[in-house]
């Protein structure tokens, strides 16, 4: 089995006309991340005017943003430093692009034409540089892989019968189903519009679909064909109306109800239609990263007008190797290997915000991962009372959140001025804010903060009182915790307090070990450590 070194490059504003160069890089096997850039900040600098000109000349482009990226000598050094380390191991690299939500115009940079600064060959069509870009998402909720097996796709055609009347050609509904099906190989497909239930290629029956995909969660993949246009820094997508014409949808549109879904697609895969204008790629790629910030896992869009050869010829490499293993930037990096000879071949772009870049695994234990092996003695203390678990942060975080997406935006809202690797520790965040404001704003701003956020989430969840300002925030997530115990037989808080074991440690403030420990029929007795 490949192993995989994981080199994170993050970008964040550092002045008008600089950015700083983060580099975070951890050896396979390994939990403990090496910072490559400490000290003084390196930056890099980007000429849009120069770039943009360029953009019909990919070599030239990627060639030009390449000695942007790698132009401090300290950016160059971490680079070569994370890739001989890989080598030395026989590792491949994951190679995460993380750009700030302080920096969001690096998104409309074609990144995928990267060069590498040692040899100046495509460092995206390398299947030993597993390239993606990096996202982190305002969204708790945990990305629960499924068993290969049971992958389903939704395809969406949408040709509304008015197209003419925006300028836009009509849609080869045809075609484009048959190239789609082409694609996804032998991953079962659901299609709309669907002749069988007159349903239109419309945004509420798209939804409709996800939310009602029978015994599973929702389809995990969705692969959106349409027309698009780039209007006012905001992405439009031609969809259908309940009469087959255009109901022109926006991007932040799709987006809220893709959040407001309970289960939401694992990968989208966003590509214009044939007839698409020159501008559909654009409305396209800047739909990508505000879908993955949404919560979508994994989205693959494409940055410009992708011929049809193209498209013909990555994505069923994509699914096939998707297939092998599971991992959505190994598949795009060997997509792009395919595709290397075309001038377009770097418009395919994943954006994706998971770290091991899978999105399904094989049941059981097979012959490519480590099995623990004290699995009968483990049961047998379990079983007779030997056991006392410790319950960590972790085990909270899928209900509120994690402290270092806490820290990322207060970081980010409050103008943290130290190194960037120092943004995600929410101590060191904290200390800056009892200093700049006062010492007791970080407590006040962290309960503010999560009622405001359990009241956005849980919304549906909450009992009537909470809108009113009657329950604080440990009742308030006493009892969203109680209806995710009722609702899920192994929610984590339910099956440990359901085992028999005399004594529990936590080091989370809530009371959600002593609500699930009295559901179970227990009489927990809480004792502050002294």
């Amino acid at each position: 089995m490949t192993q995989y070194a994981d080199l994170e490059i993050s970008l964040h504003r550092h002045s008008t006309d600089a950015y700083s160069v983060e580099f975070r890089f951890s050896q396979p096997d390994s939990d403990a991340d090496i910072r490559l850039a400490k000290g003084e900040p390196a930056l890099a600098q980007f000429d849009l005017d120069k770039l943009s000109s360029q953009v019909y000349d990919p070599a030239a482009y990627g060639e030009n943003l390449s000695q942007s990226l790698f132009a401090d000598p300290a950016v160059q050094t971490a680079f070569a430093q994370a890739m001989t380390s890989a080598q030395s191991l026989d590792a491949a690299v994951r190679l995460r692009l993380l750009i700030g939500p302080s920096a969001p115009e690096l998104h409309n940079l074609l990144w995928e034409t990267l060069r590498d600064p040692r040899d100046k060959t495509p460092l995206c069509t390398n299947e030993n540089i597993l390239f993606s870009r990096y996202l982190s998402s305002l969204d708790w909720r945990p990305v629960r892989l499924r068993p290969q097996g049971d992958l389903t796709a939704l395809v969406i055609v949408a040709n509304p019968s008015d197209l003419g009347d925006y300028d836009l050609q009509a849609v080869d509904v045809d075609g484009e189903l048959n190239r789609a099906k082409n694609s996804l190989g032998t991953i079962p497909v659901t299609i709309l519009p669907s002749a069988k239930d007159e349903r239109c290629a419309s945004l509420e029956n798209l939804i409709n679909c996800l939310r009602d995909a029978g015994d599973q969660d929702t389809y995990d993949i969705v692969y959106l064909i349409c027309h698009g246009a780039f209007i006012k820094d905001q992405p439009w997508l031609w969809l259908e109306d309940e009469n087959g014409k255009s109901a022109r949808v926006s991007g932040n549109e799709l987006v809220t109800r893709l959040k407001e879904l309970h289960q939401r697609p694992r990968l989208v895969v966003l590509a214009s239609c044939q007839s698409a204008a020159d501008s559909a790629g654009e409305a396209l790629a800047a739909l990508g990263p505000r879908l993955a910030e949404a919560g979508v896992p994994a989205v693959i869009a494409m940055q410009g007008k992708v011929s049809m050869d193209t498209i013909a010829s990555f994505m069923p490499v994509f699914f096939e190797e998707l297939q092998r293993d599971g991992q959505i930037d190994r598949a795009s990096a060997v997509a792009r290997g395919a595709v290397r000879a075309r001038p377009d071949y770097w418009m395919p772009t994943l954006f994706m915000r998971l770290k091991s870049g899978r999105i399904w695994y094989v049941p059981g234990f097979g012959e490519d991962r480590k099995d623990f092996e004290k699995w009968p003695s483990l049961l047998r203390s379990i079983n007779r009372g030997q056991v006392t678990p410790i319950l960590g942060p972790g085990l909270f975080e899928p209900l509120l959140g994690s402290m270092r997406e806490i820290a990322q935006r207060w970081a980010e809202t409050y103008h943290y001025p130290m190194a960037p690797y120092e943004r995600e520790s929410l101590p060191q965040v904290a200390q800056y804010l009892a200093v700049n404001q006062d010492r007791g704003f970080p407590y006040d701003e962290l309960e503010e903060y999560l009622l405001q956020e359990i009241q956005a989430r849980y919304q549906d969840e909450l009992p009537p009182e909470s809108g009113q300002g009657r329950l604080n925030l440990n009742q308030m997530i006493n009892a969203v915790a109680a209806a995710r115990r009722a609702r899920d037989p192994l929610e984590p808080y339910k099956v440990i307090a359901e085992l028999p074991l005399p004594i529990y440690i936590t080091t989370n403030f809530n009371a959600l070990l002593s609500s699930a420990l009295k559901e179970a029929g227990k009489d927990p007795q809480v004792v502050l450590c002294p």
